[in-house]
């Protein structure tokens, strides 16, 4: 903890600490406000951003800054995905291969559709194209840190000297719409079309509503924390390879992927030293996911400096709106016609709900929230994350150019 010039930096230990605080916030709230628990809003959503406003509020009255170094949390984001790649079997992937295919074309649409929305509200109030793209896929589906990566050179390139301000502005709050979206999606859908799933599968995050106990010994624990150290090994040396053919990739896609390499290249029969077998979709597995997922998302939440946002809200606000309405008629209209109309479609459209304006851990804590209060849908665990870690940043890194010109 170091206090100087009137800012407060507050170490990982401390940033870590606050996060499960902000999980406990976000859980008591929940279970007190009806409304909250009944539209499956994420316990760390409801917690961060309570925390992000007192923090606002802080440095609003006392001017004193409260940071945070968050490198524990990006650890914790590749523990989430590696789980997700570990639960992955050949059969699987197998079976989502058409629902991913047609979840990629629609996504690759709609953000072609983002960026023209972007663009034409950003010309209402005579901003350039950079601008709109900057509240389109560059910083919605995106992310943070498409924005940041892009911010500097839109800034060069058209001379749009606050870019890096618009650009985590409109992700900042596009994560609380995505945050807030998905759960209320869902619920709309499965009580619309009285949805259920179709058998009792065990959860690939966390642990449902309806089954609170789930006996878990320090072994168990132990064990899936080494697979996950394992595959996290695995990724990272893949990660390194594929940067020196001049791939750039984030470390937790490439965990995900050695998680699902392990799972599916390990025979049975394997003899582990530990006298166990690999511990794909063992409730261990899924604890870590859920610890890992919530305590990541609060952290995200709690350390938004909201008070940098508040010169950019008319125009920016004015985009996030009409990106909002857009983002939820695709989801209602067109994600869950195409994905089948079934339990497996709402929860993914929880899941699209959060990506299409947030990033993929608010996705996938939508599903998590909705899987827990319903049912697992473990095709949905299959298909969005694929479609959100992996082909998502690709395809904006060739979508953003060309609406730049080049």
């Amino acid at each position: 903890m170091e206090f100087n010039d009137g800012a407060l930096q507050l170490s990982s230990f401390f940033a870590v600490t606050l996060g499960i605080i902000v999980l406990f916030v976000g859980k008591r709230i929940n279970d007190a406000v009806q409304p909250l628990k009944e539209f499956s809003i994420p316990d760390p959503v409801t917690g961060g951003l309570i925390i992000s406003i007192l923090i606002a509020a802080i440095y609003l009255v006392s001017g004193i800054e409260i940071s945070f170094d968050l490198a524990a949390r990006d650890v914790l984001l590749v523990y989430f995905f590696t789980t997700i790649g570990i639960n992955a079997s050949l059969r699987d992937l197998v079976k989502g291969g058409k629902p991913l295919m047609i979840l990629l074309a629609v996504t690759v649409a709609y953000m072609v559709i983002q960026n023209l929305t972007g663009i034409t509200i950003a010309s209402l109030f005579d901003l350039d194209t950079p601008v709109g793209l900057l509240g389109g896929s560059v910083s919605l589906i995106g992310g943070h840190g498409t924005a940041i990566a892009w911010a500097p050179r839109i800034s060069e390139q058209f001379g749009i000297s606050n870019a890096m301000e618009i650009g985590i502005a409109c992700a900042t709050f596009g994560l609380i719409l995505a945050s807030l979206m998905g759960g209320p999606i869902a619920k709309f859908l499965i009580n619309k079309h009285n949805l259920k799933p179709n058998s009792s599968e065990p959860m690939d995050v966390g642990v449902a509503e309806f089954k609170k106990t789930t006996p878990i010994g320090h072994l168990e624990l132990l064990d899936a924390i080494l697979a996950i150290h394992v595959s996290a090994i695995l990724g990272f040396l893949i990660n390194e390879g594929l940067q020196q053919l001049g791939l750039q990739l984030p470390l937790f896609v490439t965990c995900l992927f050695a998680g699902i390499l392990i799972t599916n290249g390990l025979p049975k029969s394997f003899p582990r030293f530990i006298g166990t077998a690999w511990p794909s979709h063992q409730p261990a597995i899924a604890l870590i996911a859920d610890v890992s997922l919530g305590t990541f998302l609060a952290m995200s939440l709690m350390s938004m400096q909201l008070w940098a946002l508040v010169d950019l809200a008319g125009p920016i606000l004015s985009i996030l709106t009409v990106q909002f309405v857009v983002a939820l008629a695709v989801t209602v209209f067109v994600v869950f016609p195409a994905m089948g109309r079934n339990y497996d479609a709402a929860v993914i459209c929880a899941g699209f709900g959060g990506i299409s304006l947030g990033s993929t851990p608010t996705a996938m804590a939508n599903m998590s929230a909705v899987s827990q209060r319903y049912g697992n849908s473990h095709l949905a665990f299959i298909v969005v994350p694929l479609v959100c870690a992996f082909f998502i940043d690709l395809i904006n890194a060739l979508l953003i150019p060309f609406f730049l010109g080049g």
